[in-house]
């Protein structure tokens, strides 16, 4: 038996992941749930667990056990789906080098799956959100728009072709992204999920002496995005997100509210924002991993500034 003495909390509240010391073993423990955002019951299975898994790899941990985790109107929905969704998240943990142990689901109106994930610290080092320094670069590992896109296909407007792209980066495991951070010492690191590019980064200079400026034009987006936002294919978090932070980001007077909204999109599965020294590029330059430098930090009084 263990008591609260022998756990020593290295990550409470307030980051991706609760990081722990219990026996000589760092534990990273975290929860994700989400509704569909494609049609395909396996597909969407894979996209949950890949979604979950990722704050894992944004603290630098290793999954290594979940527990799955369902909400479905019992009486609407077949054995089948729920089979199909769960052998699309074991094969994510499969190439993950994690298990399925176990689960828990219950009665709701409206479809949903997720992951709580066990992982290990292999690395010695722990990623945390906040800890960006003055002078480093800004660096994020997927492009933006897929809660726009998402929206797009469920009104009707984004064929499930146009789509394949966005579900391709849902798909794609954030595993070599933490792995090139850790190894290229970066500073602080998180998933960019449902606060949106520009809520996730404020959430890493609140409460700093640093802001972070991102440059526009650098900042990769999906095909089909901005057709998307013009024809009112906004999923209602992305106000959300834009008003939350209003007062918290200075924007361009000349930029418009849809720009605006695009690097507020709650994305699923997104990619690691990460800041770390220009030296340290290097490591993602001369690997497969997609990569864009989006911005830097500088002093400040944990703004976002867009330039």
């Amino acid at each position: 038996m263990h008591s609260q003495a022998d756990i020593e909390v290295v990550v409470g509240i307030g980051d991706d992941a609760a990081v722990y010391r219990l026996g000589g073993v760092t534990l990273v423990e975290t929860v994700d749930i989400i509704t569909p955002v494609v049609d395909d019951p396996f597909a969407f299975g894979a996209i949950s667990a890949t979604n979950s898994i990722s704050d894992v790899y944004a603290m630098g941990g290793t999954p290594v056990a979940a527990l799955a985790i369902s909400g479905f109107p019992a009486c609407d929905y077949r054995p089948e789906l729920m089979r199909e969704i769960l052998r699309g998240a074991v094969r994510v943990l499969d190439e993950a080098g994690a298990f399925l142990v176990g689960g828990h689901s219950f009665d709701d109106q409206e479809l949903k799956f997720g992951l709580s994930v066990t992982g290990v610290m292999r690395q010695g080092r722990v990623l945390r959100v906040s800890g960006a320094r003055e002078g480093e670069i800004v660096v994020l590992t997927k492009p933006l728009g897929i809660g726009i896109l998402a929206t797009g296909l469920k009104g009707g407007k984004f064929s499930g072709a146009r789509m394949r792209p966005a579900v391709d980066w849902m798909l794609t495991s954030n595993r070599s992204a933490s792995e090139i951070a850790l190894s290229a010492g970066a500073s602080a690191c998180t998933d960019v999920t449902g606060f949106g590019l520009f809520g996730h980064a404020w959430n890493m200079v609140r409460d700093s002496e640093t802001d972070m400026v991102f440059l526009r034009d650098r900042i990769p987006v999906l095909d089909g995005v901005t057709e998307m936002v013009g024809a009112s294919m906004v999923p209602e978090g992305a106000y959300g997100n834009l008003r939350f932070l209003q007062g918290r980001v200075d924007f361009p007077d000349d930029m418009p509210e849809d720009e605006r909204l695009v690097l507020c999109d709650p994305q699923t599965s997104g990619g690691l924002l990460i800041t770390l020294r220009e030296e340290g590029l290097g490591r993602f330059t001369e690997s497969s991993v997609f990569h864009a430098v989006v911005g830097h930090v500088v002093k400040g009084t944990g703004r976002i500034r867009v330039r």
